[in-house]
């Protein structure tokens, strides 16, 4: 589980929005973009190229 207080400074790098955990990833809330990041050994990737739709 990712720190909240990590999560409120966290965005999407591919369109700056916020983002959640959810099922162990880390999800875009733009509806628009919905990316969704893997945490790996509880370190979340924020790699566009590593993300999945």
């Amino acid at each position: 589980m990712i720190d909240k207080m990590l999560l409120n400074i966290l965005a999407c790098p591919a369109c700056q929005a916020d983002v959640d955990e959810r099922a162990g990833q880390i999800v875009c809330l733009s509806a628009a973009c919905g990316l969704k990041y893997p945490i790996k050994d509880g370190i979340p990737v924020m790699l566009v190229d590593e993300a999945v739709k």
